[in-house]
C-alpha cells in the first residue's frame, strides 16, 4: 500500500463500541499503524475504550473535556440537543477539532472514527458528517472506514495512504454488517450500542434540566451532585435525599464547605445535604422530606422527631 515507505500513523476516536473497534482493525488490516484517543467529561468516560485498547493491542490517549462541554450546557449549542440534553454535533466537532490539532502537531497522517453514515439520526446523516468536519477543520482528513464507500474520498485515499476498495460502505441502523464483520475478526467480547453518555437518560436529564433551571451558574460539583438521589428545589436551596446506605454515604463525601447534611437521629430514614440556602424554611423541608422517605416515621411531625446537622 505504501511501497515501504515511512509507516503511516492514524488517530482513531475509540469510544470501545463496536463501531470503533472495527474501524481501528479496518486500518490495522491495512498496515496502518493505529494510535486510540477517548475523550471524557462529567457526561461519559473512557472505561469502554480502556478495554477496547487493550484487546486491540493499540496504545490509548484520553483527553478531558469537562470545561468546554459544561459551556453548551451553560448556553444553547449551536447545532441543537438530542434526545434528551445531547449536543451531539456540537460535541463531535469538539473532539474532532481536538484530535485534529494533535494530528497536525504530531503528524498523524489522519484521523479516524467508527462513525456509521445514517446509523443516529441527529449527528450521522450526510449533512451532519460534512458540518462536523468543516467545523473540527479536518475537510479531507477525517476518514470513517465502515461507511468511507459512500462518502467523498479522503486526501489519504486519494494519496494512496489508505486502500479505498479495503474500506466498506455500511448504512443504517441495522448493526448485523457489523456484527459479521467482528465474526471474521474474532472479535467476541463487545459492548451492546446502548450509549454511554448520561445526556440520553431520561432521569438524570430531568434533574439536570432542574439544575440548570435553578442555577444557570453551576459548576462540575454541582453536575456530580445531580447523579445522586432525589433532588427537590426551594427557591435557592436544593435538597438531595439519598436513596440507599450507599447514596447517603455518597451525600457525606459531596459536602461541600457551606452545604449542610441533616440526618435522622434516633429513627432510620434518608440523609439528606442542602445546598445553596440553609435558611429555617429549607431545613424544615429537608426534614419533612427526610420524614416523607422514611417508612416508619411517616406519621411524625418534624418537631416530635431528632435530627442531626452536620
Amino acid at each position: 500500500m505504501n511501497n515501504g515507505k515511512e509507516k503511516i500513523k492514524a488517530l482513531v476516536l475509540l469510544s470501545g463500541g463496536l463501531d470503533s473497534i472495527l474501524a481501528v482493525k479496518l486500518l490495522m488490516e491495512q498496515g496502518i499503524e493505529v494510535e486510540g484517543i477517548c475523550f471524557y467529561s462529567n457526561f461519559f468516560g473512557c472505561n469502554l475504550a480502556k478495554k477496547a485498547a487493550k484487546q486491540l493491542g493499540i496504545k490509548l490517549r484520553e483527553s478531558d473535556i469537562s470545561e468546554e462541554f459544561l459551556k453548551f450546557l451553560k448556553k444553547k449549542p449551536k447545532h441543537g440537543y438530542g434526545i434528551g440534553l445531547n449536543p451531539c454535533i456540537d460535541c463531535h466537532a469538539l473532539m474532532f477539532k481536538k484530535a485534529g490539532e494533535i494530528m497536525r502537531q504530531e503528524k498523524f497522517a489522519f484521523v479516524a472514527t467508527g462513525e456509521v453514515l445514517n446509523e443516529r439520526p441527529m449527528s450521522q446523516h450526510r449533512q451532519a458528517l460534512e458540518i462536523i468536519e468543516k467545523e473540527a477543520g479536518l475537510e479531507g482528513y477525517l476518514l470513517r472506514p465502515l461507511s468511507a464507500k459512500l462518502l467523498e474520498p479522503t486526501i489519504p485515499e486519494n494519496a494512496g495512504l489508505v486502500e479505498r476498495e479495503k474500506l466498506l460502505d455500511i448504512s443504517g441502523r441495522s448493526r448485523q454488517k457489523q456484527m459479521e464483520l467482528a465474526k471474521k475478526f474474532g472479535i467476541i467480547d463487545y459492548p451492546t450500542p446502548a450509549g454511554g453518555c448520561m445526556l440520553t437518560q431520561e432521569g438524570f436529564v430531568g434533574r439536570l434540566k432542574e439544575l440548570i433551571k435553578n442555577k444557570p451558574d453551576f459548576d462540575p460539583e454541582d453536575v456530580e451532585l445531580v447523579k445522586i438521589g432525589r433532588h427537590f428545589w426551594l427557591g435557592d436551596g436544593q435538597i438531595v435525599l439519598g436513596r440507599n446506605k450507599e447514596e447517603n454515604e455518597k451525600l457525606l463525601k459531596a459536602k461541600a464547605e457551606n452545604d449542610m447534611i441533616i440526618e435522622p437521629d434516633g429513627f432510620i430514614g434518608p440523609t439528606a445535604l442542602v445546598r445553596g440556602s440553609t435558611d429555617s424554611e429549607v431545613i424544615r423541608k429537608a426534614k419533612e422530606l427526610i420524614i416523607k422517605y422514611s417508612p416508619k416515621a411517616r406519621d411524625k411531625d418534624v418537631n416530635e422527631l431528632n435530627f442531626k446537622k452536620i
